[in-house]
Parts: structure tokens; sequence; C-alpha cells
């Protein structure tokens, strides 16, 4: 079992908060004494803060630069698909 302690200012990671829960992708924008202020990639950006010591189950992976270039270069171009009917 981890906690957010672990996660370090302005990274990317892939945890997964209870053993058989979704997989999230999160960024850490703000640490405190005590809590993180993240940005959770979904089908929306959401912010949040969390205790430091709030538990994970699991940290997968922190993503490297190229790996979160590639996701931004996805996440964002689908995001713009949502505009191409006219809608707005």
């Amino acid at each position: 079992m981890y906690n957010y302690s672990l996660l370090e200012t302005s990274c990317y990671y892939l945890i997964q908060e209870q053993p058989e829960g979704p997989i999230s992708l999160i960024k850490v924008n703000l640490e405190t004494d005590y809590c993180l202020f993240i940005t959770r990639f979904g089908e929306t950006e959401t912010t949040e803060w969390r205790k430091k010591q709030d538990s994970i189950h699991e940290i997968l992976e922190l993503l490297s630069e190229e790996k979160i270039k590639e996701w931004q270069a996805a996440y964002y171009s689908s995001e713009d698909a949502y505009y191409e009917d006219g809608e707005e």
C-alpha cells in the first residue's frame, strides 16, 4: 500500500486507488505541508486536493516525457472531435 506523499510535483502517474478499481492518470500540480493538489484526467479534467497520507493501492507507472507527449496528442485531439460537427 502506498500513499500520495510518494508522488512528485509536475509528474504524471498512472495509479490504482483500490485493488479492483479503475486506473487513473493524474498530475501533481502543487504540494503543501499536508496535501497535494492534483489534476485527474478522464472524460474531463478534474482537480482536487488529496491528503498526503491518503492511500493508493498501487503506483503503476511514472510517465516519461515522451509518453506524456504521445498521450497529450491523443487526449487533446479527441477533445477537438466534439466540436467538428458544429456543436459548441
